[in-house]
């Protein structure tokens, strides 16, 4: 990035300090946005130029990937937590947010992954960023809990309930002040919990960052429960209908259409319930590709298999406002196992975080023809 286009963009050289490390995102020339829950903070970071592999070459497939990042990082492989993954614009390269070990020791880092599968550490330091501290978020001390599924890499509560196995994790709310983001035509989009009573939120903070977000509280119909409601966090969006809305999902797991066009700032924003993908469940991740001049969504879950939704359907979704009305947008199974975040590479393919029956993670791409 040139000096000139750092001004623009309003950064300045020095160190970024992580408290925390969760979701990431790109946004226009290769500035990474970086979430820090701990000190409720995004960077955005400048990862200068780089030597990027040719569109033309194989995306990365990485087995084991888990056990190779902790032999990098010098751990053990349960002391490797991804949060997230995002792919550079007009490249293979392929970067995660990871933090090493858990409490107190735990320490956030970026990991970058090359088409050749090579592993390196994104420097923090001596590097050009600006940041944003989110004036709303949760204070430390705010005693409420966000409860969601836990995969089985994650300490949790054991349950069983009406005869199901549960992994029940339950969260901070300071911890889930942002749980997604998303870059729109020069605002960064940015989901999550804050200190309101109506908790469940979404930002728009203008880039280059500066001081001014607007903020809407979010309420949905959770066909699960029956009711509207406002605590629980959105976990998962992705700009939607050529970036004029978001599709979100949320625990237990309604699937959610905002019109962006219709949030005003410090208003409630009722979303459009289209589906409901079943209750006692987590959504992971969602990602948005094309295929044969269709485009669908992918949603991975906790407890669920890989679901798949044509687009075309979600337009022509009725709001679901009925207890347990599982009708909404037709959805697909595919036979992927065990995915967790997934990634958008550049069009031709969909990155996928996997976890075999082993335990083992491994990063694996599927060319969008074949989804």
């Amino acid at each position: 990035m040139t000096h000139v286009v750092t001004r623009i963009h309003g950064l300045a050289q020095g160190t970024v300090e992580l408290k925390s490390i969760g979701p990431i995102v790109f946004g226009p020339e290769s500035i990474l946005f970086v979430a820090d829950n701990a000190s409720a903070t995004i960077f955005a970071i400048d990862l200068g130029a780089a030597s990027v592999a040719s569109l033309d070459v194989e995306p990365a497939t990485v087995e084991k990937l888990d056990a190779r990042l902790a032999a990098y990082m010098g751990c053990l492989r349960e002391d490797v937590n991804i949060r997230d993954m995002a792919v550079r614009p007009g490249s293979q390269q392929v970067y995660l947010s990871v933090m090493r070990g858990t409490g107190n020791a735990a320490m956030p880092l970026v990991i970058s992954v090359s088409p050749s599968g090579e592993l390196a550490e994104v420097p923090l330091h001596d590097v050009r960023f600006s940041k944003f501290t989110i004036d709303d978020a949760p204070a430390i001390e705010d005693e409420r809990r966000d409860v969601r599924l836990a995969d089985d890499s994650e300490d949790a509560e054991e349950l069983d309930i009406r005869g199901i196995h549960l992994r029940v994790a339950r969260d901070p709310l300071r911890s889930v002040t942002i749980t997604d983001m998303a870059y729109v035509d020069g605002t960064l989009l940015v989901a999550g919990a804050s200190n309101e009573e109506f908790s469940s939120s979404l930002r728009r903070i203008p880039f280059p960052l500066d001081t001014k977000q607007s903020t809407n509280s979010l309420e949905i119909f959770h066909v699960s429960h029956g009711k509207y409601e406002t605590a629980s966090p959105l976990r998962t969006l992705v700009p939607y209908g050529g970036n004029s809305s978001i599709l979100a999902s949320y625990t237990c797991t309604p699937v959610v259409h905002f019109s962006l066009a219709d949030l005003q700032p410090g208003s409630l924003a009722r979303g459009r319930t289209v589906a409901d993908l079943g209750s006692m469940n987590t959504p992971i991740d969602m990602v948005a590709y094309s295929k044969d001049g269709e485009e669908y969504l992918l949603v991975s879950n906790v407890r669920y298999p890989l679901m798949r939704i044509a687009c075309r359907d979600i337009d022509q979704q009725s709001p679901l406002l009925e207890r347990g009305d599982r009708t909404g947008v037709p959805r697909e199974e595919l036979p992927q196992q065990g995915v967790t975040r997934m990634a958008n590479l550049n069009g031709s393919a969909v990155l996928m975080l996997q976890r075999d029956a082993d335990g083992s993670l491994n990063l694996r791409p599927y060319s969008t023809a074949s989804l």
